[in-house]
């Protein structure tokens, strides 16, 4: 009954994800296109209602809201206290942006395992910074999202009005 209604959630998730995914590789957070790839929503509709819910690599949210860092505070909800994200996390990363040959003070190569570290703890320090490649695109739809249903409802009860008044005579 609600095929209007329908096709507008519709339209208006796959903005919200396309738009998201731009925001990902124009701001160079798609390196191993992992959070890029995992961007989807689920819609369900019924006969009196309807339920959209955008799904994400956990940590997609940390890209898009940040982390504030021990010493660089960003406006968001989450922040680093007491733990340091795992350096080991970093090795495919570093890989993937091809850091290598880095120098130490000593003019001698340092070890994967301490550029590993030397990263997560500028993490930890400074946080991510947010992003919001999500956030953006989701407000912008949003915006105009209930004046788009009202009128895609509006046809959704003219179809039915017109099917109900055919169907009696």
């Amino acid at each position: 009954m609600l095929k209007n209604v329908q096709q507008e959630l519709n339209r208006f998730a796959k903005y919200v994800i396309q738009q998201s995914r731009t925001n990902l590789t124009k701001g160079k957070k798609n390196s191993s296109k992992k959070l890029y790839d995992s961007l989807d929503y689920d819609l369900n509709v019924g006969p009196n209602s309807f339920s959209m819910s955008f799904l994400m690599e956990d940590y997609g949210i940390f890209q898009d809201k940040g982390v504030s860092g021990i010493k660089k505070k960003y406006n968001t909800p989450y922040s680093y206290t007491n733990k340091m994200p795992p350096p080991s996390k970093m090795d495919k990363w570093i890989v993937r942006k091809g850091l290598k040959g880095i120098r130490g003070k000593d003019g001698k190569f340092i070890s994967r395992k301490s550029l590993q570290f030397m990263i997560a703890r500028s993490i930890y320090n400074n946080g991510i910074k947010p992003s919001l490649f999500f956030t953006k695109p989701f407000q912008k739809a949003f915006k105009n999202l209930d004046k788009d249903i009202i009128e895609a409802y509006k046809l959704d009860v003219e179809e039915l009005l017109k099917f109900t008044t055919n169907g009696n005579n």
